[in-house]
């Protein structure tokens, strides 16, 4: 790298964006750091992380397959609220097509217990599963997508409005990482393709 004058990207420090003092429900952990799946829609991960902008904070909840590491669902808001999670859960149930009993994982913040999520879930025949409290490793796939999108296309580069990191979201979650971004757990080819090789 010294060679070639490149220098790798430094993560920032950590900033958490979990409110899990509060007293709604949580369920139980039946994800249990078992992050490998034999087909879709048997497990997903989702969360929430903050994204600077010259406007103020922009937050992006995502959901994440774990048979292959494609982001199936995400959405972004100005707030971090119930909303923002059922929507990225929402999207990601359009996506397959509506599944049934899917492990859906996440942490026990405030809007994955809110009601309006729990709702959702059971409407949809979804099971709900949390992590133990401050307990970062139990979500630790979905900790890792947020590492690698801050690392590769947000940290280091120029502050920017929230209409450009929506865009810039966007291109990395649809048009990268989904489509193009090889993948260490799928044998080095992107989440598309590691699925694509399942139908054919």
């Amino acid at each position: 790298m010294k060679r070639q004058g490149l220098r790798a990207k430094a993560a920032k420090k950590f900033k958490a964006t979990t409110n899990s003092n509060h007293n709604l429900p949580v369920a139980p952990n039946l994800l249990d750091q078992e992050f490998v799946a034999t087909a879709p829609n048997q497990k997903w991960v989702g969360d929430i992380t903050y994204l600077q902008t010259s406007e103020g904070w922009l937050y992006l909840a995502v959901v994440i397959d774990l048979y292959s590491r494609l982001v199936v669902g995400w959405a972004m808001s100005e707030r971090m609220t119930a909303d923002l999670v059922c929507n990225a859960l929402q999207m990601a149930l359009w996506r397959r097509r509506m599944p049934k009993k899917v492990i859906v994982h996440s942490d026990r913040g405030s809007q994955y217990c809110s009601a309006p999520y729990q709702k959702l879930l059971s409407k949809q025949e979804l099971l709900c599963s949390m992590s133990a409290k401050g307990n970062c490793y139990d979500n630790a796939c979905a900790e890792s997508f947020f590492h690698t999108l801050k690392v590769e296309v947000v940290h280091g580069e120029p502050v920017v409005i929230r209409k450009e990191m929506r865009r810039i979201v966007f291109e990395y979650i649809e048009v990268d990482y989904n489509r193009t971004r090889r993948h260490s757990a799928n044998g080095y080819i992107s989440p598309e393709m590691f699925e694509a090789q399942m139908v054919a």
